[in-house]
């Protein structure tokens, strides 16, 4: 069965922000080849996945709140306040369209589903290694450093839709 594609008008039963051909074009404009060699039904399978763990990874980071209580997906969104180039709000408040999906959200569902194909976006956590001799060879890892995966490169693009930082939190003085 074919991808449910949340177009911004709140569709029952959605699955991803974007369908293949979008995922096919975005992937091809910049000779990602790994993409191209997949069956439609791998790459629905892919953005089916990368969709679900947009939805599990950032759900508490994003701005602003979901259009309605029944939409099947994060996006769309009210109130997501519009930020420069460099992650700074607008001296006037100036939103997103709560009537369609950010291009920057499209885009991290095709690159998140490239990385679905190459396995477990969230694998299970292990005991990290501090230290391991065999023979000559030592490895010692830094234990400040995430423990699990992160994807630099979508976090940076979806960082203007999130609320606040990692440690902030609402302040409500009454």
């Amino acid at each position: 069965m074919g991808l449910v594609i949340e177009d911004g008008s709140i569709v029952a039963g959605a699955e991803a922000y974007i369908d293949v051909a979008y995922a096919d074009t975005y992937h091809v404009n910049r000779g990602n080849d790994a993409w191209i060699t997949l069956t439609v039904p791998q790459k629905e399978a892919a953005i089916r996945r990368a969709t679900d763990y947009m939805g599990e990874a950032y759900r508490l980071k994003w701005a602003g709140k979901r259009v309605g209580i029944t939409q099947a997906l994060d996006w769309p969104r009210l109130t997501v306040p519009r930020k420069d180039a460099i992650g700074f709000q607008y001296s006037t408040q100036v939103y997103y369209d709560h009537k369609s999906i950010p291009e920057e959200v499209k885009k991290v569902s095709a690159e998140l589903a490239l990385r679905a194909i190459a396995g477990d976006l969230a694998p299970d956590l292990k005991q990290g290694v501090r230290s391991k001799k065999i023979g000559p060879m030592e490895t010692t890892y830094d234990t400040s450093s995430p423990q699990s995966k992160r994807y630099r490169a979508v976090d940076m693009m979806l960082s203007v839709f999130f609320s606040g930082g990692g440690a902030t939190m609402g302040l409500c003085r009454v």
